[in-house]
């Protein structure tokens, strides 16, 4: 038998009767004779409370000690977790990141995995025992205790999965699978069975909150199934996968949308070489992401207009960045928007269908949704559109390219 990854979400653990259930689970793949690692987030609700008990404190908190903080939620699902496998019979050892070696840079709150040591893994399984493991954690060369973001116990999973050369990696969750677009918002959203690598990393990085981005290329970079089902139930699932031939007949296989947005414009910007790189410089130093980025030139070619897309939780500090630099520039006016919402296409079929973009917008257009920008890539097309829309949005589009239809019915 193979090595198999697990990894189980807050609200998968967040009782001590999940626990017990969650522990059947994993009992259950160690008898079949495979190798287990099980990596497990905090208990529902968990990292909100100690988030809130920082803020409550201190309105701006250190991200050293927030890292400190908030790595304690993954200490007692994994302890809890180990007794409930013992109880069982199953032996089963709790490790923090630190005590695997997961090696991280020293960017606080969003951490990135730069190795892990695979040695105490292997011991453990040569002691066929379950490794419970901490995910969402890490250490730098420092022995700094780090975290990697919001999601990042997945990410977690699928590079352990890789280094170990794990068969597959089995992420449950509360969800059964990967649909075609928020089942909460379209009652015609259907389960897909397979996606590829660069769909999922789309779908992710556009709202779709199933997986994490970082944990989708990990995967894609080192081949690694992920298997996305619901912990409470043995129906569905969603397999990650390389791209085939199937993948391609269907021109859009998912609608994702993302609410947490906010737009920046940038009013009479001189339109000159090294100006963009003076305004998002800056913004990268400080750790801002930047999506959607657009520029409108004017008729004599001296000046632009130049929007771009933030998150909203980095809405003020950039806000307050580009201001400072937009007076520096001797712009006209920044001005910022948090009322707007993302609205994305996703499809490896895109790369030999013409019109997508022809048939979205029209689509959008039939409802009087106005597009303010738009983003496209080889297998998606993103639109900026008032966040009051985003919802008829989703489902003008998914009836549009008969979403609710499986491969070979469209």
């Amino acid at each position: 038998m193979g090595i198999v990854v697990q990894k189980y979400g807050g609200t998968s653990v967040g009782s001590l009767e999940k626990i017990r259930f969650v522990a059947n689970k994993v009992a259950s793949r160690y008898r079949e004779g495979h190798d287990v690692a099980v990596v497990v987030s905090a208990m529902a609700g968990e990292t909100d409370r100690l988030i809130r008990l920082a803020k409550d404190l201190s309105p701006t908190p250190d991200p050293r000690e927030m890292d400190v903080l908030v790595s304690t939620g993954e200490q007692v699902s994994i302890a809890l977790l180990a007794m409930a496998l013992k109880d069982l019979g199953i032996p089963a050892r709790s490790l923090l990141g630190f005590q695997i070696g997961i090696k991280t840079d020293d960017a606080f709150m969003k951490a990135r995995i730069l190795d892990i040591d695979t040695q105490v893994l292997r011991k453990i399984f040569e002691a066929k025992e379950v490794a419970v493991v901490a995910g969402f954690q890490g250490i730098t060369e420092d022995m700094e205790i780090t975290t990697l973001g919001r999601g990042g116990s997945d990410t977690s999973a699928v590079a352990l999965a890789a280094v170990l050369g794990a068969d597959v990696c089995e992420i449950y969750t509360d969800v059964d699978g990967v649909y075609t677009c928020d089942p909460n918002i379209y009652d015609k959203a259907r389960r897909l069975d397979k996606i590829s690598y660069d769909e999922m990393l789309e779908m992710a990085s556009l709202g779709a909150k199933v997986l994490q981005t970082r944990s989708v290329e990990f995967a894609k970079k080192y081949n690694v199934p992920i298997l996305v089902k619901s912990t409470f139930s043995d129906e569905g699932g969603t397999l990650t996968t390389q791209e085939d031939a199937d993948m391609e007949k269907e021109v859009v296989s998912g609608i994702t949308h993302d609410r947490n947005e906010a737009k920046i414009t940038i009013l009479g910007v001189q339109d000159k070489p090294g100006v963009a790189a003076m305004i998002f410089t800056p913004l990268a130093e400080n750790n801002i992401n930047v999506d959607m980025i657009i520029q409108n030139v004017s008729a004599d070619g001296k000046l632009a207009d130049l929007s771009f897309t933030v998150s909203k939780s980095d809405y003020e500090r950039a806000l307050a960045i580009v201001k400072g630099i937009a007076d520096r520039l001797g712009c006209r006016d920044v001005v910022g928007d948090t009322s707007v919402a993302k609205l994305s296409i996703v499809g490896v079929g895109m790369r030999s269908h013409a019109g997508v973009a022809s048939k979205m917008f029209s689509a959008l257009s039939s409802v009087g949704i106005n597009i303010q920008m738009i983003s496209t890539s080889e297998i998606k097309i993103s639109c900026v559109i008032d966040e009051k829309f985003i919802e008829l949005g989703v489902r003008v589009l998914h009836d549009a390219f008969e979403l609710d239809k499986s491969r070979g019915e469209a």
